[in-house]
């Protein structure tokens, strides 16, 4: 019987392990998972007449998934993330091809993070590159899943990703680059605004537009590879520029808006009863 007291002895051992490490993660110190967003002014249809930028002076106006284009959430995953659905904060598939990876061409080539990751990383405004950061982000990670669901982690990534200069979140960055909400977008424009994040210094559409443009193309490339859209609709994406210009944030009423959002608490939707586009026309 000695092979059936070895076998409990390290099946103990692995609960042990596996009691103290759930432990580990269940002690985690949550940040603040209520990120500040831009004070916006709307009309009476929901429009945005004027949006001020956070304290810090970033433009992170509020969104949720339902606000967001589908395509851009298939896209994404597709980009960033195959198993989201389904992982608990940490895909071991791809942590061990990053390794993998790592060792047999002695550099980084894929990091293996998750979407929830990406978050905690965000989150923290965490490094990036040693293992440190990496623990400390599987760690939140792995403590984000059992706080949340999965629409309540895409949407801290919808409003924390960074967009290139002052711009955080999708909805500023499709405002910025694109003039309008990204409840509509094109697969040029998803594309876009998935390849920015990655790295939104070195590729920010209106000082590096060539280097946006190879990043945007190789998410389109991966969407085809992942059927969410088709070549034909790739090719037409390619052929359509990306913007060299960032916009202005809508500033329609302004004297009334600037009255009506003294002392309010960052994320305050402000109603009106003006009608935006009769405001323009005037």
């Amino acid at each position: 019987m000695s092979w059936l007291k070895r076998a409990l002895a390290a099946f103990g051992l692995a609960a042990l392990l596996a009691g103290g490490f759930w432990g580990w993660v269940v002690s985690t110190d949550l940040p603040n998972l209520t990120p500040s967003t831009s004070v916006s002014v709307v009309d009476r249809s929901g429009v945005l007449l004027r949006a001020y930028p956070v304290a810090d002076g970033r433009w992170r106006l509020p969104a949720t998934a339902e606000q967001v284009d589908p395509l851009y959430r298939a896209m994404l995953m597709a980009y960033e993330d195959k198993r989201f659905e389904t992982h608990h904060g940490v895909d071991p598939r791809a942590l061990a091809r990053g390794v993998w990876q790592l060792i047999s061409n002695g550099r980084v080539v894929s990091g293996g993070s998750t979407l929830t990751m990406q978050v905690a990383r965000l989150l923290e405004d965490g490094a990036t590159g040693q293992w440190g950061g990496k623990l400390r982000q599987i760690r939140l990670a792995l403590a984000l899943e059992r706080q949340l669901t999965k629409d309540e982690i895409f949407t801290l990534y919808l409003n924390l990703a960074p967009m290139g200069g002052n711009i955080e979140g999708l909805r500023a960055a499709s405002l910025a680059y694109f003039a309008h909400e990204p409840n509509r977008l094109t697969p040029a424009e998803a594309a876009l605004l998935i390849a920015l994040p990655q790295a939104p210094t070195s590729r920010r559409p209106d000082r590096f537009n060539v280097a946006a443009t190879v990043a945007r193309n190789r998410v389109l490339a991966r969407a085809v590879e992942a059927q969410i859209i088709s070549a034909d609709d790739a090719i037409a994406a390619r052929t359509t520029p990306v913007p060299s210009l960032r916009r202005d944030f809508p500033a329609l009423a302004p004297h009334l808006a600037d009255a009506l959002v003294a002392g309010a608490a960052p994320g305050t939707v402000i109603p009106t009863t003006i009608d935006a586009t009769l405001q323009a026309q005037l």
